[in-house]
């Protein structure tokens, strides 16, 4: 059990010892027991926007016995013009990576979804398209969302993704049940170059990125913006950082493609 699902657990526990309290003591009891409400609700604000607490799903941060290896993830894609560019720049040194694909994205340019795959990457999704608040969806809004995603790669390529890497990494209980029932393996990352945001500057995706690359880590690039045709920065930073992954004596490698369940 990690320790966001212990904690999870704990104060799941204090909620149910708390309202006990008040059934039994009554209106003295009801502003404590109102505190350990929101502090349960703090809690588990903080377990689906911090993916490193893992507190309702397991999540793949690392890459297991990675040896030399590191993952470069890309997000928020498929796009005619970017992508390419990434998949350029990946097989100038002979890299390999994965890619979380959007539904809508990937219905609007195949071909661009073929040249990943037949360029040996591997395929997750990141949903169909970039809702921000799929966390808090109903359940089976959820499961909807990702099916269609699934199938739209499936209907391309012939092979069903297993990978989900859920919207600004947000988990809930919910998305949890969603990924399970799909059989998803849920995946995060231990790197990022925020390069999803418009301030971030090439140099800053570079900083960051290359002071993270270290055997088994996961890093979360984008190969596209998430809406328009803004440019990420991470994709004129591509090259410097497969430079100091090859000068670092590092591999960089796609993942499982089903996962490590």
């Amino acid at each position: 059990m990690t320790a966001g699902r212990a904690l999870f657990v704990a104060s799941t526990l204090a909620v149910a010892a708390a309202i006990g309290v008040v059934a039994m003591a009554g209106s003295a009891a009801i502003l404590p027991a109102s505190c350990v409400a929101l502090a349960y609700a703090a809690i588990i604000l903080w377990g689906v926007m911090d993916q490193r607490m893992a507190m309702f799903a397991p999540i793949t941060r690392r890459l297991p016995d990675a040896g030399n290896a590191i993952a470069l993830t890309f997000d928020d894609g498929p796009d005619r013009a970017t992508t390419r560019a990434v998949l350029d720049a990946l097989a100038r040194f002979g890299a390999h990576a994965t890619f979380f694909v959007l539904g809508e994205k990937v219905r609007a340019a195949p071909d661009v979804l073929r040249d990943i795959a037949r360029a040996g990457h591997t395929i997750g999704i990141h949903g169909d398209h970039h809702d921000r608040l799929l966390s808090l969806r109903a359940p089976k809004r959820i499961v909807a969302e990702l099916e269609r995603a699934r199938d739209s790669v499936a209907e391309i390529i012939g092979e069903r993704p297993y990978l989900f890497r859920p919207p600004v990494g947000h988990v809930s209980p919910r998305t949890a049940v969603a990924a399970r029932q799909l059989a998803l393996t849920v995946v995060g990352w231990s790197v990022r170059g925020r390069d999803g945001l418009s301030s971030t500057s090439v140099a800053d995706v570079e900083r960051r990125v290359c002071a993270g690359l270290r055997p088994g880590a996961i890093i979360l690039l984008h190969d596209a913006a998430e809406r328009g045709d803004r440019v990420p920065a991470g994709i004129a930073a591509l090259p410097a950082i497969l430079e100091h992954a090859t000068r670092a004596g590092l591999r960089c490698v796609a993942l499982p493609a089903r996962g490590t369940r």
